[in-house]
């Protein structure tokens, strides 16, 4: 069952002993509090590691105006975007040389592919991800709603335990990546 951002957030309070929540607008310190924090606890933790579902190619758009300095071209990054995994040109999303300032990606290439972390829709979110993001929320809710630094320290590895147990799911949606361009194994061919 797909949850929204509220359902999230009232199983994290459950964790925690509060009261659940119908709206981020509820007018109780419980809704406060989850509207105020899960925005920026979802988006660190869709960008702690390349989440198979939250992953994603895209050939960027050149912008009008070049870097002043180091780089050759800009391109606009997504309005989704997260953080950068890699960026190729042509076939390849990897191997360029690039750095990402102020909004934009620079880079010496005239084409840019961008594999990079976006923001999907909480119904997007697989179950061991939702049991991550739960457990991060109840961690996070748990002083500023209880003021119990013990309970803080409990949830918080709860939630590391969580977020470890949804990364080795989720590594095992892909195939393990080749080593390339080696020299020990360059060497020996």
């Amino acid at each position: 069952m797909a949850l929204n951002d509220v359902a999230l957030c009232s199983r994290a309070l459950i964790r925690i002993g509060a009261a659940p929540i119908t709206s981020f607008n509820g007018g109780t310190a419980e809704s406060e509090i989850a509207g105020a924090l899960y925005g920026s606890t979802r988006d660190a933790l869709l960008s702690a590691y390349r989440w198979s579902f939250a992953s994603a190619q895209l050939a960027l758009s050149q912008r009008a105006a070049d870097p002043i300095a180091d780089y050759s071209f800009a391109y606009q990054l997504p309005n989704d975007f997260l953080r950068a995994v890699s960026a190729g040109t042509g076939a390849r999303g990897r191997g360029l040389n690039y750095r990402i300032a102020r909004g934009a990606l620079n880079t010496n290439a005239s084409a840019v592919v961008l594999t990079y972390i976006f923001r999907p829709d909480e119904a997007e979110f697989p179950p061991y991800f939702d049991q991550a993001l739960i457990a991060r929320l109840s961690a996070e809710f748990t002083i500023p709603i209880t003021e119990s630094t013990s309970r803080a320290e409990s949830h918080f590895r709860i939630a590391e335990n969580e977020y470890e147990r949804a990364r080795q799911i989720d590594a095992q949606q892909d195939t393990p990546n080749r080593i390339e361009n080696f020299s020990l194994i360059d060497v020996r061919d």
